[in-house]
């Protein structure tokens, strides 16, 4: 008898508003303790697989991160099966009963609500395991909770006798008289979860709800992986409760009564009696009761009130008497109406335009003036980071910092910035040839602040910056000449790198990346445009064509980042590894390559469906792009760093083909998120939304310049992006 816990992730809480919101359900809230109801149930739920089940998550895509993310805090495992849009239960259960039947054909799938409240574990574990033989007998074993009282919150259970027996009907939620009389009738609450043999459920479907099985059938894949999509056939299913079309019609069905506390949560009310539902500050007058929950940096200061809801957001107020809780959704209705936003729980995002203009200001009056005067040396070189006093605190240089700078202030110069940009590049690029030049004319990785050699190696990755440095100098004017020359010898010295089975070798860890080509691609189109059909078209179309055949993954249209010698994907997680940054990252630069080849079909395709894949790595609830995803496009690494936002907003606005959509109003949104008003920013954002305290890293600004003037091009300044003719 092996069990497989399902939990069903359906629902939007709406009477729970405005805590509970589309963006961010109630299931996912921590609404009585620490941990979110979904963890609790998550807990609550995995002893029970101890003999050979499983965990098994049934939820939208939109929840996939939510849920990820929290069963890794508790450092769990499950199967998460992702909806492509809700068909309410009855489809739900049968994807999960499917997938069991698969690995355990009479395994015993427990079905639970992830958004219920059941305070003694222990003793919901010893129910499900007396009802277990019943269902291993092929009985669907609904669980009937003694009611304390009468609800009208509630629907009812009416059972033949006492123990465990057959239903003799379920009745629906009923007003205060009737729910009166069903207690005293010994009518059982409907807690909605129940427990039955996956092979019975299925029986049970293709006889009272074919189209429903039919439609899973056909949608539920036969692949393995933890996070598992079911396909568009599962569209085809009719939207059903699991009441209307099996409960209320088989006759298999028993009711178990059951002793311990449990509630829906499903309104404030109920919150309120579950007893731990305050959060944040508040502070009261002596003999105020009230539920009080008050968002991070908001206090909440109440006097000579009682029995009321006062649930504070940072966009949201409500205040409810308790006892008129379940009328929280009609007023959600009405704000839906007014204000689809703030019903739903997305921020009201500024217009695209509304936003460049602030985004251009904080760029030319306050980023390029800091770093033009605090993350220049005395030499001419460009320091590594500034902290929040203008202190840079790193004693070396690296290649690529130098030559992003460079690059920085050449494309701001050519965008009209009337700052020192010219000196700032030519003597930059001096020094830069000065202290980091090998004689075989490639560059080093590292020097110190006075010049000497820390680090002789030449990477591709820095190579490829120095190529756009020069190409960029010289198309804003600065020493044409030098800068083609120095592009010359560089890239004849790129021949001592380049690799048997095509493209460059890297050095360090991974020999055989796609990224450092990314770059390189990027500078051969800014050449490019300056010498066109040349040896510089030559290279980028060789980089376009390793993309083509083995960077990005034929039936996934995603981008992987690490190879092995014959450029398959590296052995081990090296080879899985998905950054959503990049994906957007090569969709901008395929699409800029696909034009300059008279509107190559096969560029924009895998540009859209790169693109796709980057929006599979953005985290709704923060509105960002996160660092990492598996080869199944799934979480691996949920920190956000700020170059992933930059690209998602080029990528955006590159495909909107001169009328950018919504997208790229998110992306900037996102991106602006980690701006400081005097012209820093942060870096890197964790999970939970917080970001590292640490000094701003002079690279970024490459990412958020090149974003700049994407947003200038597509904004219809008439001024092409770095290296577009």
């Amino acid at each position: 008898m092996v069990v497989f816990p399902v939990i069903l992730c359906g629902g939007a809480g709406t009477r729970l508003w405005p805590a509970s919101r589309p963006n961010s359900p109630k299931q996912f809230l921590d609404l009585v303790g620490e941990l979110s109801l979904f963890q609790e149930t998550a807990r609550r739920v995995a002893p029970l697989t101890t003999g050979g089940g499983r965990l098994i998550v049934v939820a939208g895509e939109s929840h996939r991160d939510a849920i990820v993310q929290q069963l890794a805090a508790l450092s769990m495992e499950a199967t998460v099966l992702l909806e492509p849009e809700g068909r309410d239960s009855a489809a739900a259960m049968a994807a999960a009963a499917l997938w069991i039947s698969r690995q355990a054909p009479e395994g015993i799938a427990l079905f639970v609500a992830s958004d219920h409240h059941i305070p003694d574990a222990e003793a919901f574990r010893r129910s499900v395991m007396t009802g277990a033989p019943a269902a291993a007998r092929g009985e669907i074993v609904t669980f009937g909770v003694r009611p304390t009282g009468p609800s009208s919150a509630y629907g009812y259970i009416e059972p033949e006798s006492d123990g465990l027996a057959k239903v003799r009907r379920f009745v629906e939620k009923p007003g205060r008289e009737q729910a009166e009389a069903y207690v005293r009738d010994g009518f059982l609450w409907n807690s909605g979860n129940f427990m039955v043999r996956a092979d019975v459920l299925l029986g049970e479907l293709e006889a009272f709800a074919p189209d429903v099985a039919a439609a899973v059938a056909g949608a539920l894949p036969d692949t393995a992986g933890d996070v598992v999509r079911l396909s568009d056939a599962f569209l085809h299913s009719p939207r059903i409760s699991i009441d209307y079309a099996v409960m209320e019609r088989s006759g298999r069905v028993s009711v178990l009564p059951v002793d311990f506390r449990w509630s829906d949560l499903g309104a404030w009310d109920a919150v309120a009696s579950a007893g731990s539902g305050d959060k944040g500050v508040w502070i009261g007058a002596k003999g105020d009761t009230c539920l009080v929950r008050a968002a991070e940096g908001i206090v909440v200061a109440t006097a000579g009130v009682k029995d009321l809801a006062i649930i504070v957001e940072s966009d949201a107020v409500l205040v409810c008497s308790l006892d008129r809780a379940q009328e929280v959704k009609a007023l959600v209705d009405r704000i839906r109406q007014t204000s689809p936003a703030h019903a739903e729980g997305r921020s009201p995002v500024a217009t695209l335009e509304e936003q460049a203009r602030a985004f251009d200001s904080w760029m030319r009056l306050a980023a390029l003036p800091l770093w033009a005067a605090l993350g220049v040396d005395e030499d001419g070189g460009f320091r590594e980071a500034l902290d929040d006093r203008g202190i840079c605190t790193s004693a070396f240089r690296r290649a690529r910092v130098q030559a992003r700078q460079a690059w920085v202030f050449s494309v701001a110069g050519e965008a009209g910035w009337p700052g020192p940009w010219r000196r700032l590049v030519s003597e930059g690029l001096d020094r830069f040839e000065a202290t980091n030049r090998r004689p075989d004319g490639l560059y080093r990785t590292r020097v110190s602040t006075g010049g000497e050699t820390l680090d002789d190696t030449a990477s591709l990755y820095d190579q490829a910056f120095a190529l756009l440095a020069f190409a960029a100098a010289r198309q804003a004017g600065v020493e044409a000449g030098r800068m083609t020359a120095r592009a010359q010898a560089l890239r004849e010295g790129l021949a001592t790198l380049a690799h048997p089975a095509g493209g460059w070798r890297e050095d360090g860890g991974h020999p055989y990346q796609a990224n450092a080509h990314m770059h390189l691609l990027e500078a051969c189109l800014a050449w490019e445009a300056l010498e066109p059909a040349g040896v510089w078209t030559a290279m980028a179309d060789e980089i376009v064509g390793l993309a083509r055949r083995h960077f990005i993954d034929p039936a996934g249209g995603f981008l992987r980042e690490f190879f092995a010698a014959d450029w398959t994907p590296a052995a081990g997680e090296a080879g899985r590894l998905v950054e959503p940054g990049h994906q957007f990252e090569w969709a901008w630069l395929l699409t800029r390559w696909g034009r300059a080849r008279a509107d190559d079909p096969w560029a924009a395709e895998t540009a859209r469906r790169l693109y796709e894949a980057g929006q599979r790595g953005v985290d709704a609830s923060r509105g960002v792009a996160i660092d990492e995803l598996d080869d199944g496009l799934a979480v691996r690494s949920a920190r956000a760093r700020l170059w992933p936002q930059t690209e998602r907003l080029k990528a955006a606005l590159i495909l909107g083909e001169g009328a950018p959509d919504g997208h790229a109003a998110e992306a900037l949104k996102g991106l602006r998120a980690y701006l400081e008003p005097f012209g820093l920013w942060r870096d890197k954002q964790d999970a939970d939304g917080r970001f590292v305290d640490e000094p701003a890293p002079a690279s970024s600004l490459y990412h958020i310049v090149a974003a700049w003037v994407q947003l200038r091009e597509s904004m219809g300044d008439g001024r092409p992006a770095p290296g577009e003719a």
